[in-house]
């Protein structure tokens, strides 16, 4: 009879007594329907080839495979998956350990979609949350994942373990690949996600990675080799998906940056809402909307743009001649009479616009990275994409907004933190799917702007933005933060930064499912924190 799982273990050198808690790790399983393929890659210790006969005598459903030549990670997988015959591919290294009822959960959640008609799709890859056993034998590092987030997968393997993959889907792209030993998972998963058909996440624990010298786990100086491989990994895999860009890595290794280049030369319509207000900025006075404009013209590579600023009848004389003389012919101004509603204001910057891309700009910004609107338009051109927003700063260059994060309240990700911080996971310093982007740095192509309606006025002054985001999102559209685009936002210096409870209680009445957790959160959260904090962590 087929069995449920195959379990691929490559093996090569673990010592005896991690090897051996491996396996039983495996025997200990709730769910029995599975095979264990161990492959021993030559190893030269004389403990681990009789440790392998010694436990396929034991059990009928371990098989214990011995290469006659070393011929690395990827060698070794490869014949593990030649022999599988179970229904799924379940990926586990020799020197860690699954939780005793991993694969009754991932049996759990295949057949709970394979019985719900409404899904209407077969799921052929699943992933757990994961975290580390140390030198002690203590957990440490609980790593709580998102769901499924392509974008983030291309900037760093987030996935990892516990892996389960459909057999057929693993076969269809023919395996593991020569050349890529150290990042083979990463180059794996690219490639079975891009064609499978449903990609689910456990968000419970269900893999131990152990921390000892020889494993990934254990450093990056431990496999030197794999930033590459992983770089070349991503760079192809932008290839086939046609997303034309450049793949280099980070000064982090596991971690890549893609550099997506603009298509054509769109026009990018900056929409900037303003009533002309002044304030002190790092000691010195400015009119905002002057020195946001000012910043773009002076400092961005990108000059295909014309600025749509909507002005309130009040703004002072000085601030509209000042604009004038900057942006030139550039400038469209549109004069506007109402009491003060952020949403209706942008709306009609929108009307007002004439570009391929909308770029949403509040006017107290500054820019920091000159090539920031190729990095927002790039990202917002692909399709599929609804908003791009940016990372943005303090004065005193702390975090202001690096995504949304809905955790029993809308929150900017990991306000405060150090500009230069990597984040929770590397998170600070990866492209990746978020829950929806502030208004305040957003790019977005007009069709998509007006698909959902563009901006709600029922929230004139405060979560337009959050509303906007879950339509984007609820209507199938990816919202995406990139760490490559990066301006100042003296945040709410040019208007009253008050909530109204009105508006508060409007947002959850629509919304509340929602921001009481997000697919780009994860239930084992600290609730109402901005940061990755683990329940309990405060």
């Amino acid at each position: 009879m087929t069995p449920r799982f195959s379990i691929v273990t490559p093996v090569y050198d673990p010592p005896s007594d991690v090897l051996v808690a491996m396996i039983a790790s495996v025997v200990a399983q709730t769910f029995v329907d599975w095979e264990l393929l161990l492959v021993d890659d030559c190893s030269p210790s004389s403990h681990v080839w009789p440790l392998l006969e010694a436990a396929a005598a034991s059990d009928p459903r371990i098989h214990a495979i011995r290469r006659e030549h070393n011929g690395g990670i990827v060698a070794a997988s490869n014949d593990g998956l030649a022999l599988a015959i179970g229904e799924f591919i379940v990926l586990v290294d020799h020197d860690d350990l699954i939780t005793f009822d991993a694969l009754a959960w991932v049996d759990a959640v295949i057949s709970e979609a394979a019985d719900d008609e409404t899904i209407g799709d077969i799921v052929d890859y699943v992933y757990s949350d994961e975290d580390k056993i140390n030198s002690d034998g203590h957990l440490v590092e609980h790593f709580y994942k998102p769901d499924w987030s392509p974008e983030r997968l291309r900037t760093n393997n987030y996935c990892c373990h516990l892996s389960t993959i459909r057999r057929s889907l693993v076969e269809e792209v023919g395996g593991f690949r020569s050349g890529f030993d150290g990042s083979q998972d990463h180059d794996l998963l690219l490639r079975i996600t891009e064609r499978a058909r449903k990609i689910v996440h456990i968000p419970r624990v269900l893999y131990h990675w152990r921390i000892i010298p020889t494993s990934a786990a254990g450093g990056t100086e431990a496999k030197p080799y794999a930033a590459e491989a992983g770089r070349r990994a991503v760079q192809e895999h932008c290839d086939r998906v046609g997303i034309d860009a450049e793949v280099v890595r980070h000064e982090i290794p596991g971690i890549y940056e893609v550099h997506r280049r603009v298509k054509g030369d769109p026009l990018v319509s900056v929409i900037i809402p303003t009533n002309g207000s002044k304030g002190r900025v790092w000691g010195v006075e400015r009119f905002y909307v002057v020195d946001a404009v000012r910043s773009i013209v002076e400092n961005a590579t990108y000059t295909n743009i014309e600025f749509v600023v909507v002005a309130d009848t009040t703004t002072p004389p000085i601030v509209l001649s000042a604009l004038q003389q900057i942006a030139g012919d550039r400038l469209k101004l549109v004069m506007y009479d109402k009491p003060f509603d952020f949403a209706d204001k942008i709306n009609i910057g929108r009307l007002h616009s004439s570009g391929d891309v909308l770029l949403l700009l509040n006017d107290d910004v500054e820019v920091i990275t000159p090539n920031f609107i190729e990095v927002l338009v790039a990202i917002a051109q692909e399709p599929g994409v609804g908003s791009v927003g940016a990372k943005l700063l303090f004065h005193d260059d702390t975090i202001q907004h690096a995504g949304h994060y809905y955790n029993c309240d809308a929150l900017h990700f990991c306000a405060g933190w150090d500009a230069n911080h990597p984040g929770p996971h590397c998170m600070l310093i990866t492209n990746r799917e978020c829950i929806g982007n502030t208004a305040a740095c957003l790019a977005i192509r007009p069709e998509v702007w007006d698909d959902v309606g563009g901006m709600t006025t029922e929230f004139p002054n405060s979560f337009n933005d959050v509303d906007l985001a879950l339509k984007l999102h609820t209507s199938g559209y990816r919202n995406i933060w990139t760490p490559q685009a990066q301006l100042y936002h003296f945040e709410s210096v040019t208007r009253d930064s008050s909530v109204s409870e009105a508006e508060g209680t409007r947002l959850y009445d629509r919304w509340g499912d929602y921001l009481n957790g997000n697919a780009f959160g994860n239930i084992n959260l600290e609730p109402k924190t901005d940061c990755w904090s683990p329940r309990g962590a405060r």
